[in-house]
């Protein structure tokens, strides 16, 4: 099985291509510039594959990791895929971020962790390759999830590292586009596809109801 993987969720996508056949299955990766995604992605993609002298219509799958991260960098990872799923006639697998992030880290239950700004965190349960819950939370609620379901916590930022030290986190490098092959491979597997045309990204945002009830109770507080 052959893949081509996408992750632009963070500050420096990552394109790789990945063979099972091979060892080391991933045999080819390219860093982009940070914050450049939008216009060396595909570019990025057009290189490796001719370095690799294949076509991408040799390939079995595109994987893209669709976040939760950077908004414009996922956009822009899922909408290279769509692109070239849509121009190939291949398959697309989307892969959440916090698994890959999950699968790096140690232990039967894994919380995986991302920084989602304004003091919230993205949060992954997993249990082995099994989520068991992903959301936008809290400190407070991040704390109380890990008190409930006790497990490793696994982080990638150093601000995330610091704010949950209570937690005795564990930082393992920042996930690249290699770092999902063997999501990939069992969802491969699993005939685990993608809808191409319903394909979004994963933004674990909250629902405006929920957005406005935390207004309130913050614009109440302050008025005490």
């Amino acid at each position: 099985m052959k893949f081509l993987l996408l992750d632009a969720c963070g500050a420096a996508a990552t394109v790789a291509l990945a063979d099972s056949a091979r060892t080391p299955a991933v045999f080819a990766q390219h860093a982009l510039e940070e914050r450049s995604a939008a216009a060396t992605l595909l570019p990025a993609v057009r290189a490796l594959l001719a370095e690799a002298q294949l076509a991408l219509r040799d390939l079995d799958a595109i994987a893209v990791v669709n976040g939760p991260g950077s908004f414009t960098g996922v956009r822009i990872g899922v909408s290279a895929a769509k692109g070239l799923s849509e121009g190939a006639g291949l398959p697309v697998i989307a892969i959440s971020r916090l698994a890959v992030l999950a699968a790096l880290g140690e232990g039967k239950r894994v919380h995986a962790v991302l920084d989602a700004g304004r003091g919230e965190f993205y949060l992954g349960t997993y249990e082995g390759t099994r989520c068991v819950r992903e959301a936008m939370v809290t400190q407070v609620e991040l704390l109380a999830a890990v008190a409930n379901a006790p497990g490793a916590v696994c982080a990638c930022e150093a601000r995330v590292v610091d704010a949950l030290r209570a937690l005795s986190p564990v930082m393992v490098a920042e996930p690249v586009a290699g770092d999902a092959f063997a999501l990939a491979a069992a969802a491969f597997a699993a005939k685990s596809f993608a809808n191409v045309a319903m394909l979004d990204g994963n933004y674990l945002r909250r629902a405006d109801a929920e957005m406005l009830e935390r207004q309130k109770i913050a614009l109440a507080a302050k008025a005490q």
